[in-house]
């Protein structure tokens, strides 16, 4: 202890808002730290592989497995039949078996599943089996499925206003056809389950899944056991972007039924081709708008119908088309709208959620209709957003969204004002204009688009979290929450939020792996939702100790409690400076509870399913981006030469991994609005399921120009230190990529004809836009 007079005191000290590295990113560089497969395998494991179905939709009438059973290093074969429980792994609707039964719904389902001594042992053998079909007719687009009413859910549909009138009164209305493709979530770690059995019928599962209580529940009915009887363990995974949601649970159950049977531990990997065979993608989107609109381009009304390309079954196809349908107004006011969403049902891949969970296919529609407008009308497409922005107070009338949620925290006038002029935007425009009339095969393109993200789940009741904190006598701190880090910083962030509430230095604190017997019923690590829940979670746990240490402290030292300061490892107390651990020891030994369970649920939400009315989000994150491409219009080659991003995260809980974020968010909406096709073959097969052909970003297709900047704002809302997060809202920052290329395919005729151009904006695609706009020109 020393007197607070010899301390320098005079700067607050603080662990959040600081850059602070990945708290695995030693580990990482180093090799050592440890996924899933990384474990050490326990005596007598055995290896798992998945038989897969060759038609896309057939009867099974016999399955004839002798040869697999025959082969080499071959242990046991399971079969739907063989579920002690429930062959099911559906999240929300139970019509996703986990094995197929009877029927097969898409090349890939999974049928049987093979264990061997090894994993190349494995595989080999589960290509050896017999199965005789009765084909049956396949539904494999989703315009196909909107003809013959094949939807995994009821459509639904949200209206305001009048837009039947709006649009038979208008001056100009405009109609149309689109698409957006799919997209692979292409996670480094592919997925994978290592199942463990304990005594009593438990089932120990270490699984790379961004959600353990549900795999505890698919893993617990499958087998017909309790819940309590099954630990799901994991402690970090090598990507997820939404693939790891709900689809992690079949490799879960899958594993978990052949260590059940076998008494002995399965791994369950899944190889790259497999992994993309059997698992779902991001929705593609299919769309038609009709949209009434002034001489200066304000949208008057607007009828939007959406089909999305669910799959097979419903997954989380549901709540991805409710927020696609919440999100179609991105930044600006509609006040007379009529919108319809449905789920087509195809014989392809369940689809499942992928970062932005249907937000992204929402916001880009209302983009696309702009863009159409600007070129329309002979103007800028910026002044035509900028004209339909949503207001910035009640006085204008124009803040409340066709949901019926207030827009209480609208920034985007400044925002998109700020990067407008950092970017230097109105002179590269004219400079670009320049260079177009100069060159007749290399074409430029500029564009600057906003976005406004809905940050919380749409169903209210998963806008939970819990977390544990526990304190040891030599002042270190261990937290565990419900949360999943797939290298997106969560760990780190949740741990800067405990030491700065303890006022220990961040060296002080671990967390530990996310396992379901610390924290039960937990939400899955989604929709942004990861440091807002987990962080607000763990501070609550934290501060239950800092106020019994505080307490502790006036009784030992004297003073008031409301005067007592935690920081740098120290507390201050009546003129006094006591090292944490010392405090800590002396407590323990008064019989003071060291460790406490904290709890957040977050407030003001309320969703009406049925209207799809209410204010489903806590608050709205924010952000724009422009982005400057050249095009070569005989090859259809593109580059992105410069990018500029804003982006707001509010108070930043840690502005280095939040870049971070925001560069990896861009890069990866690139790939989807430009490089990623998924192409099916007429037998329903996907054909690009492997790196050989599938084409995600590399390294040079990043700009040697990335400038990002975090835009300065204090959340409206008490999120966790007034952040915001910035997990899946700058995966639309890259609509700028698009349009800047659509610009420059425009400039073939002088920007007076809009391009065709679908997305992925492949050099394909980008060949077939160009030729189209050289047809309509020359007639």
């Amino acid at each position: 202890m020393k007197d607070l007079a010899q301390t320098n005191t005079s700067a607050p000290w603080t662990e959040v808002g600081k850059p602070h590295p990945h708290e695995s990113a030693v580990l990482h560089v180093c090799g050592t730290a440890n996924y899933t497969d990384d474990l050490p395998e326990l005596q007598g494991t055995l290896h798992a592989a998945l038989g897969l179905s060759t038609q896309a939709h057939a009867k099974i009438n016999n399955i004839n497995l002798d040869a697999v059973r025959a082969a080499e290093g071959v242990v046991a074969v399971f079969a739907a039949k063989d579920f002690p429980g429930t062959n099911e792994c559906g999240p929300i609707i139970k019509d996703d078996p986990i094995l197929a039964d009877g029927k097969v719904e898409y090349v890939g389902q999974p049928v049987f599943v093979v264990v061997a001594h090894s994993h190349d042992q494995a595989r080999r053998a589960a290509r050896l089996a017999k199965i005789d079909y009765d084909n049956l007719t396949p539904i494999l687009h989703p315009r196909a499925a909107r003809d013959a009413e094949s939807y995994v859910l009821p459509p639904m549909s949200l209206s305001r206003g009048d837009a039947r009138q709006a649009l038979e009164k208008a001056p100009n209305r405009i109609q149309g056809s689109w698409q957006v493709g799919g997209q692979e979530q292409f996670y480094l770690e592919g997925q994978i389950a290592y199942a463990i059995p304990k005594e009593a019928n438990g089932m120990a599962v270490m699984c790379s899944t961004q959600h353990p209580s549900e795999m505890q529940h698919i893993v617990a009915h499958a087998l017909a056991i309790p819940s309590h009887s099954v630990q799901v363990e994991c402690r970090r995974m090598g990507g997820g972007f939404g693939g790891k949601e709900s689809q992690s649970g079949l490799w879960a159950a899958a594993a978990a039924l052949c260590a059940f049977h076998l008494k002995r531990p399965i791994k369950l990997r899944a190889d790259r081709d497999d992994d993309m065979m059997v698992t779902g993608k991001r929705h593609e989107f299919h769309y038609d708008y009709d949209v009434a609109y002034d001489e200066q381009g304000l949208i008057l009304g607007a009828r939007f119908e959406m089909v999305s390309r669910a799959g097979f079954s419903a997954d989380l196809s549901g709540p991805v088309a409710t927020r696609a349908v919440c999100h179609v107004d991105n930044t600006y006011y509609l006040s007379d709208v009529d919108i319809r969403a449905m789920c087509g049902k195809t014989n392809t891949q369940s689809n499942t959620a992928f970062r932005g969970f249907g937000g992204p296919q929402g916001a880009i529609l209302i983009e696309y209709v702009i863009d159409e407008i600007a070129r329309l009308l002979g103007q800028d497409a910026l002044d035509v957003r900028k004209l339909n922005f949503y207001g910035r107070n009640d006085a204008e009338g124009r803040n409340v969204t066709h949901y019926g949620q207030k827009v209480a925290d609208n920034v985007i006038h400044e925002l998109v004002a700020e990067i407008e002029a950092s970017s230097s935007y109105r002179a590269r425009r004219l400079a670009i204009n320049e260079f177009n009339a100069q060159s007749p095969v290399l074409k430029k393109g500029l564009a600057l688009t906003p976005h406004k993200f809905g940050i919380a789940f749409n169903v209210t009741h998963l806008n939970q979290a819990g977390a544990l904190v526990h304190v040891y006598l030599d002042g270190s701190v261990l937290v565990n929450h419900g949360g999943t880090e797939m290298g997106q910083g969560l760990n780190t962030k949740v741990a800067q939020v405990v030491a700065h509430e303890l006022g220990v230095p961040l060296s002080e604190v671990r967390v530990s792996a996310t396992d379901t017997t610390k924290i039960a019923n937990t939400s899955a690590t989604a929709a942004s939702t990861g440091a807002d829940l987990n962080g607000k979670a763990a501070q609550d746990a934290a501060r239950q100790i800092r106020e019994r240490l505080s307490e502790f402290a006036v009784k030992t030292y004297g003073g008031n409690v409301v005067d007592v300061r935690f920081s740098d490892g120290q507390i201050y107390c009546n003129g006094s400076s006591i090292a944490f651990e010392e405090v800590v020891n002396k407590a323990y030994f008064a019989r003071v509870q060291l460790w406490s369970d904290g709890f957040y649920a977050t407030p003001h939400l309320q969703w009406d399913s049925k209207t799809m009315t209410g204010s489903p989000f806590s608050y709205y994150a924010y952000g724009a981006a422009v982005s400057e491409v050249i095009v070569d219009t005989l090859t259809g080659e593109w580059k992105l030469l410069r990018a500029d991003a804003l982006y707001d995260a509010g108070n930043s809980l840690n502005p280095a991994i939040d870049v971070g974020q925001i560069e990896g968010a861009f890069i990866q909406g690139m790939g989807w609005l430009t490089t990623e096709e998924l192409v099916w073959n007429a037998n329903g097969k996907l054909t690009t399921h492997a790196p050989s052909t599938y084409k995600i970003p590399a390294i040079s297709d990043c700009p040697e120009d990335f400038r990002v900047r975090l835009f300065k704002n204090t959340n409206v809302a008490d999120s966790i230190h007034r952040s915001k997060a910035v997990g899946e809202p700058p995966l639309l920052l890259p609509f700028s990529v698009f349009f800047a290329i659509r610009d420059a395919i425009a400039s073939v005729a002088e920007g007076k004809i809009n391009p065709p151009l679908t997305a992925p904006a492949t050099s394909e695609a980008i060949l077939r836009a160009v030729t189209a706009v050289q047809t309509l020109q020359s007639q």
